[in-house]
């Protein structure tokens, strides 16, 4: 098994943000390989993506099956700020005098019902669901799937003037594609294939067939549902970083436009001048290996120098540095010759 890019290309280490923003399918399987499949699997089951889910590295691409709906209210828990989230047909049933005799949702407001709430004041609704999600996980998410739809695979196809995050989706050979989107207020979801499947075509993905839909759905549902921002929990702290590199910077004005964004960090692992926080599934974290350099800003991203075991440092136009022999053995996915530096 030998799992590539949408791109075919390699763009060696890069913030788990673009990875994200750009969809890149190298990072997930490394990163599922070094985070392990079973709290994988145990994560995807709790939010009920999957009902089991076996601990393949193919499954951290999405290769097994699921629904539009259970992708939803997963999505919901990242929306919510990671409160489970029970699907239902039905909200409400009340009698012939307006008295409510069944509600679905699994929420209470104490002051609902507060005939004198100051004026101004907003009732404090409190959910009885577990949370299931981290608060400040839930929203670092969201932070990077809003870049998503700011710069990412949907940034050209998803027009919203309000706050909106998401993700798009392509299977193999372009037979499904998906764009599952949320604001803090309404989650919603776009799938298109067909019955038996097939092919769609070379330039159908997620992007350019679901977040259309999803554009022209969301902008219409914020008219009923209205919009805000998201919430930011507490427990973590903005730091301006490079969004190539990953590197913390000091906001001088005089940075490229576009490189610098204030990523939300959970307290105490904020980064530190100098420290390097990509991911890199072939070497161990800043391992004195330079192999980024800037090529392509019309992308937005930090191309690497594909390093190939046959090749080395011969052909290379970087310094002399000291490459392993023999990559640390990770699973069986590939190796430097197969899969570049990711």
């Amino acid at each position: 098994w030998r799992p590539v890019n949408y791109s075919n290309k390699f763009y060696g280490p890069v913030p788990l943000r673009t990875g994200i923003e750009q969809s890149r399918n190298l990072m997930t399987v490394r990163l599922a390989n070094d985070i392990g499949l079973e709290k994988i699997s145990s994560f995807a089951e709790k939010v009920g993506v999957y009902d089991a889910m076996p601990p393949f590295l193919a499954n951290s691409l999405g290769a097994m099956e699921t629904t539009l709906i259970k992708l939803v209210v997963s999505y919901a828990m990242f929306a919510n700020g990671g409160f489970k989230v029970t699907p239902t047909l039905v909200d409400r049933v009340q009698d012939t005098n307006g008295n409510t005799i069944y509600k679905a949702t699994m929420q209470v407001c104490s002051d609902c019902t507060n005939p004198i709430l100051p004026k101004g004041e907003i009732p404090e609704v409190l959910s009885l669901s577990p949370q299931v999600i981290d608060p400040v996980t839930a929203y670092q998410i969201t932070s990077m799937m809003q870049g998503v739809v700011e710069r990412g695979t949907a940034s050209r196809t998803v027009k919203a003037d309000f706050p909106v995050a998401g993700k798009t989706g392509t299977t193999n050979n372009a037979n499904d594609v998906w764009f599952i989107g949320y604001t803090p207020e309404i989650v919603a979801g776009c799938y298109i294939g067909y019955d038996d499947p097939r092919p769609m075509g070379k330039r159908a993905t997620g992007g350019s067939l679901c977040a259309p839909v999803f554009s022209n759905f969301m902008n219409r549902a914020v008219e009923i549902y209205g919009n805000s921002d998201f919430k930011i929990p507490e427990g973590g702290v903005f730091v301006d970083i490079n969004r190539f590199t990953g590197e913390p910077v000091r906001t001088s004005g005089e940075e490229e436009e576009g490189t610098v964004i204030a990523e939300f960090f959970r307290l105490g692992t904020e980064p530190r001048e100098g420290d390097l926080r990509v991911i890199d599934g072939g070497f161990p974290m800043a391992s004195d290996l330079p192999v980024i350099k800037f090529e392509d800003w019309d992308e937005g991203i930090y191309q690497a120098v594909e390093v190939a075991s046959e090749t080395r440092n011969q052909d290379l136009n970087v310094p002399e540095t000291n490459i392993p022999e023999k990559q640390e053995e990770r699973g069986s996915f590939g190796s430097i010759s197969a899969g570049g530096l990711y």
